[in-house]
């Protein structure tokens, strides 16, 4: 039998204490950066990613992108807004950025929009994106 005296099972309460100690604080700051993170995006407005489908080619922040399904994800580089748009598939999938602006909406949009223009040669060119749930348009 192993006996063990009462220093030794004081410096286990204490080694236990700490490890204890050390877990809260661990738990803590994931809970802090969790929270930060989604509190970022609540006072945008909007969401950082969303998938669209331009059902023909289509000019996005001087790039023209090919007919098809596309993730764009809302990015902030310092104080600009940027939207980054990747194809889902192809051989070479396209990709595009462009800078945008946030316009407050009324209320959360019901349903994606897309508004568009035309350049001088009658090409489409995006001109504003609203996704459904959010609070913001980002116009181009």
């Amino acid at each position: 039998m192993l006996y063990v005296g009462p220093n030794q099972d004081k410096e286990r309460k204490i080694h236990d204490m700490r490890f204890i100690k050390l877990l809260s604080l661990l738990a803590v700051c994931v809970l802090a950066a969790t929270v930060l993170v989604n509190a970022t995006d609540n006072n945008l407005g909007v969401a950082a990613t969303h998938n669209l489908q331009l059902t023909e080619p289509t000019w996005v922040g001087g790039v023209l992108l090919p007919r098809g399904n596309y993730t764009v994800q809302h990015t902030m580089e310092g104080q600009n807004h940027i939207m980054v748009f990747k194809q889902i598939k192809g051989k070479k999938p396209a990709e595009a950025r462009a800078n945008c602006q946030l316009v407050p909406l009324a209320k959360k949009a019901a349903q994606d929009e897309l508004t568009f223009t035309e350049n001088s040669t009658k090409a489409r060119v995006l001109q504003g994106l609203i996704f459904r749930g959010d609070s913001a348009q980002h116009v181009f």
